[in-house]
């Protein structure tokens, strides 16, 4: 897995995928957001709101331990074995969304989530057991892994998945 030297530079990688992924989507007509194809398990539309629920709930956990409430990772109602589940849920959530409505969301959430993670110290962000719900896993995981996992990983690997759609959708 990647690594990062400092908080600025996972807030850098994060806007940088960020701006790639979400431009991969330049040129997808509306009427496409949400078709399915063959070799491609997601549609446009749910490639977006999948990204903007993980940053959702990270923020979330957060939150809720601020406030001294139970965090319930990965959310409530869900367990990790059956994160398909989850998964139409986010897709739900922003189902009555045009697709340039979800862009302009997408690129909301990122500055809210840069913000929300500008907050945090060096040690919050690297050092693990800084935050109880990034704990709450047999791994133990400092903050930036969870970030990292949910953010700039999937920005990488969705990319291609888009890529793929526009290729096969020809």
């Amino acid at each position: 897995m990647q690594g990062y030297e400092s908080k600025k530079a996972l807030i850098t990688e994060i806007q940088k995928t960020a701006d790639l992924f979400i431009n991969e989507f330049s040129g997808i007509k509306e009427s496409d957001k949400d078709r399915l194809i063959d070799g491609v398990d997601r549609t446009p539309a749910q490639m977006i709101a999948y990204q903007m629920s993980w940053m959702d709930l990270i923020m979330g956990w957060d939150k809720d331990e601020a406030e001294g409430k139970q965090v319930v990772t990965p959310c409530e109602g869900y367990k990790w074995n059956n994160l398909g589940a989850l998964y139409q849920s986010f897709y739900e959530r922003f189902s009555s969304y045009s697709l340039s409505e979800l862009e302009e969301l997408f690129k909301e959430k990122v500055v809210a989530f840069v913000q929300w993670l500008d907050g945090f110290t060096e040690e919050d962000v690297f050092t693990a057991g800084s935050r109880k719900w990034a704990s709450s896993t047999p791994s133990n995981w400092p903050v930036w892994k969870w970030v990292h996992i949910n953010t700039v990983a999937p920005f990488k690997s969705f990319r291609s998945k888009i890529r793929k759609w526009k290729k096969l959708n020809e």
